[in-house]
């Protein structure tokens, strides 16, 4: 006996990658960074976004510090938290304690993580002397999104 489905009748859960928004501040750094590395590491599993609750521009220094591990977060652009409010999001995570305060409630059963993450930024000028804490920064979402992907996988 052989049992056909059409694919309307298989629920959406089995089609649909969870969606994640990673926000801080100014969606410069650590969640521009934290959306590259899911994105490399578990893309498809989840849908990937990130946004600030005050947007500015992807900072030059954290697409230089994902390009050396082959991340290309160089088309990204900073986006206002507002703009995902109805867009189904399933795991919300806040990566500074300034965007955990302010985070809106986001419709929905949500899953709400924070991670207070140092923040590497130091302006917007020659920042080779902070390289380093970019790199820190980065190794430190990092470690922190491949427990979240192994929770994710039990």
């Amino acid at each position: 006996m052989t049992i056909s489905y059409f694919v309307s009748e298989i629920p959406l859960s089995m089609n649909q990658k969870k969606k994640v928004l990673f926000v801080c501040t100014g969606n410069s750094c650590r969640s521009q960074m934290a959306e590259g590395i899911l994105r490399d590491i578990a893309g498809n599993q989840f849908e990937v976004f990130s946004a600030g609750s005050h947007p500015s521009r992807v900072h030059p220094m954290s697409i230089a510090i994902l390009a050396e591990w082959g991340i290309d977060i160089s088309h990204h652009t900073s986006d206002f938290i507002d703009m995902y409010l109805d867009e189904g999001i399933d795991i919300v995570i806040t990566v500074c304690d300034n965007a955990n305060e302010i985070c809106p409630i986001f419709p929905g059963e949500v899953q709400r993580i924070h991670w207070s993450i140092d923040d590497p930024f130091h302006g917007w000028g020659n920042e080779e002397q902070f390289k380093n804490r970019y790199r820190e920064t980065r190794n430190d979402i990092k470690a922190r999104i491949e427990k979240l992907v192994k929770s994710e996988q039990s």
